[in-house]
């Protein structure tokens, strides 16, 4: 039994049970049909409405007893399958509306290379994190192992109704780099044994289980810091299967690094993604406003240094807004009077301002970090705060183009021949970066592919294998997360990958490469190998002597 005496699942077995969830669940259909999408949000609303019209109590059944119940029903034959019908029983949706499941997981408390006085050092939780954050208190209560964080957080999202045969694995809990190489081999064989669901012996074993495995990964993140980024770090980051890497950036202007403890350079920053850059990763950068000796003018400044200059223009971003907390120098800064977090309202009209001036190459992830509004002493404590610089942003008459404004996201049915190719060209400090995306009638961003063309003599490139060779460092297709095989709502499946794949081959052809290269999961290797590409030592890797299709 659930809490309150809620079963956790549905008796099917009673005839007297079935006949009633067949008939709440009839009826939320019937509701469904032809709905809007706004309606649609409005599910659960009208989920109640129908329960009361039988004559439950709210209550009675959870969405994913009902999500359980429909799907035990369809496969019996007993019921029509109804797509609209399954999504909106899914509880968080927005969970997987990016295509995949995120599975994020800690590693244990270990010392931090950094000084940094804006950062908590609790004990218990790794440096820079606090125990009442969401995914502190999962790693908590499962001892930071990570094979049963893994495990939990699968079972937990299989439980709402998401697919979980593609995962993107969140290595979080600091610098990365910093851990013992043999503390992070053994994390993340642990870490695969759970998606495999059998154990191995090594990890190199793990990966090359995972291509075939029930859970696949499609995606490998870690964080890490600017000055921890290495050629040989790189190799090692590959051989561990990683596609994407978060850093610690937190400003461009070396004053502010300095006042803060920091510990780095811009220009540790800018060597950092030039490196991660060439080889292929994602870069994904974390940018604080309102540091110690900030403004907001001076953060709006900083923030377009981002774009501006060459050697930074990142993948994504994540901004966290500084959070004064107790037992930090910037709290002891603040109550000596030499510290003041912004205004709510200066805040917003500062990201507000900053989303206007993102590229529509990179996607903003977050503005705001799930710290838990009682360990923060001053400043605002609006976990929805996003949702609240959108407003200020349609109130102004101004939008931004990032990619996650601009995702598809739960849209329904789309065709794919009423889809546009845009390609977005930049320049970096060694590269070319070509974002070919295609576009909706409205839009919106159904599927993107990066496509990275070094520029700088072949000896820079970090890694042997891939100096001949243009990049893939990234190929997303958007819709609601779909099981392997499958075609149903949205895009995935739909064929727009292998076309993005051909469009990247013939512009890497033309622009003089004869080998295109892929940073691909292990999960990945089937599908690139599928489309042509042979497997490489680190890199899926597909000769361009001809781009026929595959």
């Amino acid at each position: 039994m659930a809490k309150g005496g809620v079963p956790t699942s549905v008796d099917l077995a009673d005839r007297d049970e079935r006949d009633r969830v067949m008939q709440v669940l009839l009826e939320l259909s019937q509701s469904l049909l032809g709905a809007s999408e706004e309606d649609e949000v409005n599910s659960d609303a009208t989920l109640m409405a129908v329960l009361r019209h039988h004559g439950h109590d709210e209550g009675t059944y959870a969405k994913s007893q009902l999500l359980g119940a429909y799907r035990e029903l369809v496969t019996a034959g007993e019921m029509a399958p109804n797509p609209v019908l399954e999504r909106r029983l899914r509880s968080r949706p927005v969970r997987t509306v990016s295509g995949v499941a995120p599975v994020a997981i800690l590693t244990k408390p270990y010392p931090c290379p950094g000084e940094c006085i804006f950062c908590p050092d609790q004990a218990g939780a790794p440096k820079s994190y606090l125990d009442g954050e969401p995914g502190v208190l999962r790693a908590l209560q499962n001892d930071y192992d990570p094979y049963r964080q893994t495990r939990v957080r699968i079972e937990s999202l299989d439980a709402i109704g998401h697919a979980t045969d593609k995962v993107e694995l969140l290595i979080l809990g600091g610098t990365w780099s910093a851990y013992p190489d043999t503390y992070r081999t053994s994390f993340l064989l642990r870490c695969f044994d759970a998606l495999n669901e059998r154990e191995s012996d090594t990890l190199q074993e793990a990966l090359e289980l995972n291509a075939v495995a029930p859970h696949r990964n499609v995606g490998l993140v870690v964080e890490t810091r600017p000055d921890y980024i290495t050629p040989e770090e790189l190799l090692r980051l590959r051989q561990q299967g990683v596609t994407k890497v978060q850093i610690g950036v937190q400003s461009l202007d070396d004053r502010i690094l300095s006042l803060n403890r920091r510990g780095h350079t811009v220009d540790d920053t800018r060597r950092a993604i030039r490196l991660l850059r060439l080889a292929g990763f994602k870069v994904v950068l974390h940018w604080m406003p309102n540091l110690y000796g900030a403004t907001p003018e001076s953060d709006y400044a900083d923030f377009g240094r981002i774009f501006d200059d060459p050697a930074i223009r990142p993948d994504e971003m994540k901004i966290y807004p500084t959070a004064l907390l107790r037992g930090t120098e910037l709290y002891a800064l603040w109550e000596q009077g030499a510290y003041r977090p912004y205004e709510e309202a200066d805040l917003i009209d500062l990201l507000a301002r900053c989303k206007q001036r993102t590229e529509p190459y990179c996607r903003i992830n977050r503005v705001m970090r799930d710290i838990p509004a009682s360990y923060i002493v001053a400043g605002t404590t609006k976990s929805n705060l996003r949702q609240i610089v959108q407003r200020r942003m349609a109130e102004q008459g101004v939008t931004c183009a990032c990619i996650r404004c601009r995702e598809v996201r739960s849209k329904t049915m789309l065709e794919t021949a009423d889809l546009s190719l845009d390609i977005v060209t930049y320049e970096t400090d060694a590269t070319r970066e070509e974002f070919i995306q295609y576009l909706t009638t409205t839009g919106n961003l159904a599927a993107f592919l990066r496509l990275s063309l070094p520029n700088k003599p072949r000896d820079t490139i970090p890694l042997p294998e891939i100096r001949e060779a243009a990049m893939v460092r990234e190929l997303h297709v958007y819709g609601p997360a779909q099981e392997l095989g499958t075609r149903r709502e949205g895009v995935q499946h739909r064929g727009l990958g292998t076309r993005l794949l051909e469009v990247a081959a013939e512009r890497a052809l033309a622009a003089g490469y004869q080998e295109l290269a892929v940073i691909a999961a292990v999960g990945t290797r089937e599908y690139y190998r599928e489309r042509g590409f042979r497997r490489g030592s680190l890199y899926p890797i597909r000769d361009l002597g001809t781009t026929a299709r595959a």
